[in-house]
Order: structure tokens, then sequence, then C-alpha cells
């Protein structure tokens, strides 16, 4: 995004796949996982909420952040706008519906998803009543840590495999309100991973435990591979993020055919090549 280009536009998915016909049905896969259950201990602790672990606190290179077009944390960008717009637009749907929760995917790989969900999610956080949990799902790609400059440390990696617990993989960076719950490295199995009774279980105790969060999903993408289609009847609605350029009609209008219509949000244009410039 550097130099007050690559502005973000939030537009319905008709504008931008006209007369894509949408199957509203649930489209998740019928699988049969041997993943295992989470013990309830490894996710909740919701009953006793003095007791969860405080997330492990970090320090963010604001240098770093602005190399991965991370800019959100900073008012004197004049790309931050962009985001503050797409949140407001976000929000209005959201509470208009009583939605709590937020999945970000993309046709293909390259448009820029993650850093639209990080963006997103530090905007939204910005605001004094609102608090994020931000979730990396990506379980093939997933960038969320290194694009932060999260350390290495206990992660979703762990937590699916039963070995720690949820509030023992956040990360609480230095902006005020924003939780990460980072993944470091690929998740082998991951579309069976996502659609197992694990991570379903992790979910609602995500909606429970934090249930003064807006929670947002990084989700992979969803042509090619079906790993999102287990996860997303358990999110209340979806953006879909297009790479101006990148992606051809008929992917657009596949992905709003994958997506159940009462969930899709609308359609984010990411990356194109016009100026952006301060109001102020």
């Amino acid at each position: 995004m550097g130099h007050g280009r690559d502005p973000i536009e939030i537009v319905s998915a008709d504008s931008i796949a006209a007369g894509a016909a949408r199957h509203a049905q649930d489209r998740r896969p019928a699988r049969h996982s041997d993943t295992p259950a989470l013990d309830p201990e490894s996710v909740a602790g919701c009953a006793e909420p003095a007791m969860l672990a405080q997330p492990r606190a970090i320090r963010l290179d604001r240098e770093h952040l602005r190399k991965h077009r991370i800019v959100a944390f900073d008012k004197n960008d004049a790309s931050t706008g962009v985001f503050d717009v797409l949140r407001t637009k976000v929000l209005r749907l959201m509470e208009a519906r009583g939605w709590r929760s937020l999945a970000i995917t993309s046709p293909i790989p390259g448009a820029g998803k993650t850093v639209v969900s990080i963006n997103l999610a530090i905007s939204i956080a910005q605001r004094a009543e609102k608090s994020v949990l931000l979730v990396d799902f990506d379980f093939r790609r997933p960038k969320v840590a290194p694009i932060l400059g999260i350390p290495a440390g206990i992660s979703l990696n762990e937590l699916v495999e039963g070995k720690a617990k949820t509030a023992e993989a956040l990360v609480s960076p230095e902006l005020p309100r924003l939780l990460v719950l980072p993944t470091n490295s690929p998740v082998p199995n991951s579309s069976e991973v996502l659609c197992s009774q694990r991570i379903t279980q992790l979910v609602e105790n995500l909606h429970e435990c934090y249930a003064d969060h807006l929670l947002v999903f990084d989700l992979p993408p969803l042509l090619n591979v079906d790993d999102a289609f287990g996860i997303l009847p358990q999110i209340d609605c979806v953006l879909l993020v297009v790479g101006d350029g990148m992606s051809s009609r008929a992917e657009i209008e596949d992905c709003a055919r994958l997506i159940p219509e009462a969930k899709l949000l609308g359609v984010v244009l990411n990356k194109a090549d016009v100026p952006i410039t301060a109001y102020y």
C-alpha cells in the first residue's frame, strides 16, 4: 500500500459479479475427521474469567508494519482513512443484524486478504467501544504472525493439538483492545482440521469466552481448496477481498455461489491503482 496507493473499497457483490446466482444453502462438506474434540479445559475457563491466563504481551515494530502495508495504527498515514471508511461500513452492516463474527477471504492467493484483515481489525479496535480478536485460520499459509512481527510462541498450532489453552496462545500487541490468535506454521491436513469438532468447539468457546469482542477470522482463499467451507457456517458474515485485475469474472461468480447469500457482506476491491490524498 505505501506511497499513497492501493485504496480499498467495499462494494456490493452484485456490482462486481452482476447476475451471479448464489446458493444460500449451507455448503459445508460432509466430513468425518478423526481429529479428537478439544478438552473443554483447553479452550474454556469461561466459568471463572479471573482464572484466564493473561495474553502474551509484545511490542510491535512500526517500521516492520509499514513495510508489510499495515498502516491503520498510524493516523498520519493517508491510507488509514480508507480502512476507517471500510470499518464504518462493515460495523454498520454487522450491528444492524446483531453479528459478531466476520470472515475475510479471497478467490485466490495474493489478493491481500490478510493485510485487509489486520488493518481492519486494528481500525475497529481503535473505536473506544469495540474490542477485536483476530484469528489466523489460514492453516495452509498463515501470515498474520509474520506480517505483524509476532515472535514464535504458543499459538493455534499447539491449541489444535491439545497442548495449550486458548488464553495461553493469545497475543496482546501494544494496540488497545486488540487480541491476536496466531498460527505459527502450516497445519497438516488443514482442510480436515478446519472441519473438525475440535475447531467447531474452539469457535463456540471464542464466542462465549470473548463475548465482548468482535471476532475477525482470516480464512484461506475459496477456490482450489475447500478449507474455508467447513468453518463458514459458524461465522456470521464474510468479506470477499478481490485483487484489482487478479480474478476473472467467472472466479468471482464462483465465490459468490460458494458463500451463502445471507452471509456475503460485500466485496473489497484491493490494490486498485488510484491515488489517495489526505482530507486534512
